[in-house]
């Protein structure tokens, strides 16, 4: 058995704590030199970036929030502080706080079917082939994957305008196959001004248009997980329901989110397709929304301080929506291994 001085023992401890100290020491007592690379590559990739956050993100919302405590006019330089007023107003306007009801309608059915089509579709792309060999999509997926974000390269406007005249009561197409169809009381049916029929027209034309991007942000995304794990679920018998929602879905739940997140603040400001399909907001308000009320009191009514209140309005709802998506992701099991967010 070896055995070893004391003297020995004590000069080896007194070696490594001298060796730790200059290592602490090194460590944090060491600074980067200012040296010009440093300084001007932080200055062009987080200072000028910085500033032009500020600029034309920041103060554009300070002065927003100022504004909407003024009964700012906005073609005059004259204006009085009314605090606020105008916020007060706002909880007695009928016409905003319907705006308010089918903007938050609109922020809950179309994120959550758009994204549901879009998982459906990415799962069938990827994923979908057959059960048997390799992992791999349906037939034709390329094909299938580029048709389907036609959509969405589509200008909104246009999109709006195209899908009015599809569904115009007199010589749209959509009247026109129905009653080829034998349903006559389609014959000249108007959709977009009818109040049971206007919003939910107005929801598949959005959603319409926006499930071939997040198809593609999903199908990167699965293409991220290893195919080894679908073999494993596969042998063991799972089935392709169960491979969705099991597999699927908690592997890419943070572009869930981030999609959610998007699509919410999307139908949160559907201004061009609500103006496009339904200028006047439809049949007694009932696609009438947030920024399209804005719009009309700004530009319409000369009232920007009035208006401006409503944009604040409009930020805190998007927010709040952001906010409780990251709740309810983070209650849901939205964690990594150490419990964070």
């Amino acid at each position: 058995m070896t055995s070893f001085a004391p003297d020995s023992l004590d000069a080896a401890g007194a070696m490594a704590a001298r060796s730790g100290r200059r290592k602490a020491s090194g460590a944090g007592g060491r600074r980067r030199k200012l040296t010009a690379d440093y300084v001007s590559f932080m200055a062009v990739f987080l200072g000028l970036p910085l500033v032009i956050f500020i600029v034309f993100v920041i103060w554009p919302f300070v002065q927003a929030a100022f504004y909407s405590m003024t009964d700012w006019s906005g073609y005059t330089a004259e204006f009085n502080f009314v605090g606020l007023n105008n916020f007060l107003r706002l909880t007695e306007d009928p016409r905003f706080v319907n705006a308010i009801g089918n903007s938050v309608a609109v922020a809950l059915v179309v994120p959550f079917v758009t994204i549901v089509i879009a998982l459906v579709f990415a799962t069938l792309i990827t994923v979908g082939g057959a059960e048997k060999g390799q992992v791999r999509g349906i037939r034709n997926s390329s094909f299938y994957r580029v048709v389907s974000f036609f959509p969405y390269v589509i200008p909104a406007i246009a999109v709006a305008i195209m899908w009015r005249l599809i569904f115009d009561p007199s010589g749209g197409l959509v009247n026109g196959i129905l009653t080829a169809l034998g349903m006559e009381q389609f014959e000249s049916f108007p959709w977009l001004g009818t109040v049971s029929t206007a919003m939910p027209v107005v929801m598949f034309v959005v959603i319409w248009s926006m499930v071939g991007f997040y198809m593609l942000l999903f199908i990167a995304a699965i293409k991220g997980v290893p195919a080894e794990i679908y073999e494993a679920a596969r042998i063991d018998g799972a089935s392709r329901l169960r491979i969705a929602v099991s597999i699927t879905v908690p592997l890419i739940r943070d572009n869930v989110q981030t999609a959610y997140i998007y699509l919410g603040i999307m139908a949160l400001d559907i201004f061009v397709f609500v103006q496009g399909l339904t200028p006047s907001g439809g049949p007694e308000s009932s696609t009438l929304v947030m920024a399209q009320q804005l719009f009309r009191t700004a530009f319409a009514e000369g009232q920007f301080g009035y208006s401006s209140a409503m944009g604040v309005v409009m930020a805190i709802v998007t927010l709040v929506f952001a906010a409780l998506v990251f709740t309810v992701n983070y209650l849901t099991g939205g964690r990594d291994e150490k419990g964070n967010a």
